[in-house]
């Protein structure tokens, strides 16, 4: 963005936290702009949008438009992101991530409404969110400049951001205490910082908050039934719930029981190692859920397919390139694989661990009458040496040809690599 440029109007992701808080009152006296911020409510709770409103107009702005993005966010990116197996650097369930492509988006859309002539956000210099959030602009207004202040202002520290609030009467609830950077939506929520920075210490117990310890978690343990079509969740133990009821219930028990915690050390985009802390109980619910009507439903070529989309689809979702082409063809793929993902599965949740214990589906394909152990009518097994034979030929080649005589590859043909078995050889 040039430096001459002054807008007249912009559009905030806005979350009342200290950094967007400062940002209000820093736009308003740098560019002498109106500001409009822009809160959406993806699950993150009642006490984080509480008097938010209020509070944006008393830091400055001009006006706080809140967006309800729950149901879309779950249906249109976090279940479909579940679908695809998305998992980044095998641990991750992308929770931070899939929320800012909607959340840029609630604000791009705010932004046009409300004749807005740039954008601007919250993220830090460092970290993936500047990333996903200027992709997505990029993508959904290209004609609005984007204005990232911590890339541009002086403020490099919690005291010198709540020094600046407190010399303009701007009330925060943040202090110079506080430990942990926390981001939180319905999906999962996110710790960072403080005793997290040494990846040798453990998390300490303050850090989680949306689920239990798992060695004091219930000796007995639970079990809920999912019930799914096309891979999206419908029903909790047999009673018909819209998609945020859903999740706020796993959430709920899977919590209890201590489910969803990781302590990861990950490879943010922008090259730096990072280390957080992450609860997704409901998540790590439904994606287990998943995979076990995959075993009944996907045949296997199709099984082997998803697999390696998802690595391809997670690196999207945590590289903040959901709005493009190849994220499109990507998720028609998987939609159309998960047509036939219709069906129940029983999870047990027991001290930290979330397994399948029974899976059903009426577009299952497998087979007991197959696959039993025991006598069957339907399974001729002398059919399989031939095809054992044809499916180790390559390998039985290459045997012969390395166990021949120096004399006999000495007589072998220069392009034959080896002495030329013969037919019988091979067949027998």
């Amino acid at each position: 963005m040039s430096q001459s440029f002054k807008p007249r109007r912009v559009s905030l992701a806005y979350s009342g936290g200290l950094d967007t808080s400062c940002i209000i009152p820093w736009l308003v006296e740098t560019y002498g702009c109106e500001v409009v911020a822009v809160v959406a409510d993806v699950g993150q709770g009642a006490r984080e949008l509480e008097g938010i409103e209020e509070k944006a107009i008393r830091s400055g702005a001009t006006k706080c438009v809140i967006k309800d993005l729950r149901k879309a966010f779950l249906e249109e990116f976090a279940y479909p992101m579940a679908i695809t197996g998305s998992v980044y650097e095998g641990r991750y369930l992308l929770g931070t991530s899939i929320a800012r492509p909607i959340i840029a988006r609630a604000q791009v859309e705010v932004a046009l409404a409300e004749n807005c002539d740039a954008l601007s956000h919250g993220c830090t210099g460092k970290g993936n969110d500047q990333v996903r959030f200027e992709c997505a602009f990029a993508a959904l207004a290209p004609h609005l400049p984007v204005i990232a202040p911590w890339r541009l202002w002086d403020l490099k520290s919690r005291e010198q951001m709540l020094d600046y609030l407190k010399v303009r009467s701007i009330p925060c609830a943040a202090s110079a205490e506080k430990i942990y950077s926390r981001d939180a939506n319905i999906w999962h929520i996110s710790h960072e910082g403080g005793e997290l920075e040494d990846p040798w210490k453990a998390p300490p117990e303050d850090v989680w908050m949306l689920t239990s310890d798992p060695t004091r978690a219930p000796e007995a343990g639970a079990e809920v039934t999912v019930s799914f079509k096309a891979g999206f969740p419908v029903a909790l133990d047999g009673v018909p719930m819209d998609s945020v009821t859903i999740l706020e219930n796993l959430n709920r028990i899977g919590g209890a029981h201590g489910v969803g915690r990781i302590d990861l050390v990950e490879n943010r985009l922008v090259g730096m190692k990072s280390r957080g802390a992450y609860e997704t109980p409901g998540g790590t619910i439904l994606m287990e859920a998943l995979r076990g009507l995959e075993q009944l439903c996907y045949d296997r070529e199709t099984l082997h397919w998803r697999q390696k989309l998802a690595l391809d689809f997670a690196r999207i979702v945590y590289e903040g390139t959901w709005f493009t082409p190849v994220r499109e063809v990507l998720w028609a793929s998987a939609e159309s694989a998960a047509r036939v993902l219709d069906g129940d599965v029983r999870v047990r949740l027991y001290k930290g661990t979330a397994t399948i214990s029974g899976r059903r589906s009426p577009h299952s394909l497998y087979s007991q009458d197959f696959a039993t152990f025991g006598e069957d009518e339907v399974y001729d097994q002398t059919h399989a040496e031939g095809f054992i034979r044809l499916f180790s030929l390559p390998s039985r080649i290459r045997a012969l040809r390395d166990a021949a005589t120096p004399a006999q590859k000495s007589q072998a043909k220069p392009s034959g690599g080896g002495a030329r078995p013969t037919a019988a050889q091979v067949t027998r």
